[in-house]
């Protein structure tokens, strides 16, 4: 689905922040846990470490963190929020949201929040609602987060999934840009449902709630064939990124920096060949902190400005693809900078 770009004001990212726990855990570390080893791990995925959060630290104690990040760069203060949409598939609790929890935590008055499940994709998506609501005029400032614990549900028993994730928070501060400026320039949503028997967790929701059984059973656990979501997200991946670059009306030529969802390496670097990105355009972190699920784009925004790889002007192309299937792409205008 492409989101209509229709008449009304411009919003951009005026604030990024970011956030992983201290805890470096190595492929060698893994080692020690499971029948896996280093070298097998970087070829396949192209990780080499991620970050783990200490047990009870949950998805709105990492968030909290990038959020006044993104505040203090953007000069807001927390209760000059409109709203907070929060992306995440480990949630705090099932209810009240994370959206709600970090209100409070952050101090932000009485501010809509929600929370919105999209798995890799949910900040394309959280973006693509605040982009809506500030273009309407319904919001000028919107917070939003993408941030997972993806530990908490993770079978470290598991060599298949226990070395792909880490844990992590990213923030991004859209706002209503003065008259003139421009923002996004191109956004584009899908899903497929029928992926969704290859990448879930089985137990916990209205299907299959608690019980002794299915904690016994393990069913609390992400569980993912590889194979299948690894041949759907190299084909997702590259389309989407196809798709929203022609939309925006812009050449890979044009693109300054392509911060695509960070699962895996090889993914990664398909879906750039496809466009036909220069490497030096691509923003890769997935090396450093392993898949954070719906932290990765906004972290990485994050990094890149941190780094200096962002200036005021450039375009950026974030493109995803996740469980559900989900995907997402957008491309907009970096406002921060001099």
């Amino acid at each position: 689905m492409t989101q209509t770009r229709g008449q009304g004001f411009e919003s951009g990212i005026t604030g990024v922040g970011k956030y992983f726990p201290d805890r470096a855990v190595t492929n060698h570390d893994l080692e020690k846990i499971v029948d896996t080893n280093h070298d097998w791990i970087v070829e396949r995925t192209g990780i080499h470490e991620r970050r783990f959060a200490d047990p009870g630290v949950t998805s709105t104690d990492l968030a909290v963190h990038a959020c006044r990040q993104a505040l203090d760069m953007a000069g807001v203060k927390a209760d000059e929020l409109d709203g907070i949409i929060v992306a995440t598939v480990t949630p705090d609790m099932m209810f009240p949201s994370s959206g709600c929890v970090l209100q409070q935590k952050l101090g932000a008055g009485r501010c809509w929040a929600f929370d919105l499940s999209a798995a890799c994709s949910g900040w394309v998506y959280a973006a693509s609602v605040a982009d809506s609501m500030i273009r309407s005029g319904a919001a000028r400032r919107v917070m939003v987060v993408g941030v997972d614990v993806m530990t908490s549900i993770i079978d470290m028993t598991d060599r298949n999934t226990c070395i792909l994730f880490g844990d992590g928070a990213g923030a991004t501060l859209f706002e209503r840009l003065p008259e003139g400026e421009e923002g996004m320039l191109a956004l584009e949503l899908g899903a497929d449902g029928s992926g969704g028997e290859f990448l879930y967790m089985a137990a916990g929701g209205s299907a299959k709630p608690a019980s002794a059984e299915t904690v016994a059973n393990r069913e609390h656990y992400v569980v993912q064939d590889g194979q299948s979501v690894f041949r759907a997200a190299v084909q997702g991946m590259a389309q989407v990124t196809l798709n929203v670059l022609d939309q925006a009306g812009v050449t890979a030529e044009e693109v300054a920096l392509f911060v695509p969802h960070q699962a895996n390496l090889r993914i990664i670097n398909y879906a750039a060949k496809k466009a036909k990105l220069a490497p030096e355009k691509v923003m890769v972190t997935i090396d450093r902190f392993g898949n954070t699920t719906a932290a990765t784009i906004p972290s990485s925004l994050c990094i890149a400005h941190e780094e200096g790889r962002l200036a005021k002007g450039d375009l950026v192309l974030a493109t995803t693809f996740g469980a559900g299937f989900t995907w997402g792409g957008a491309v907009l205008r970096w406002v921060l900078g001099d």
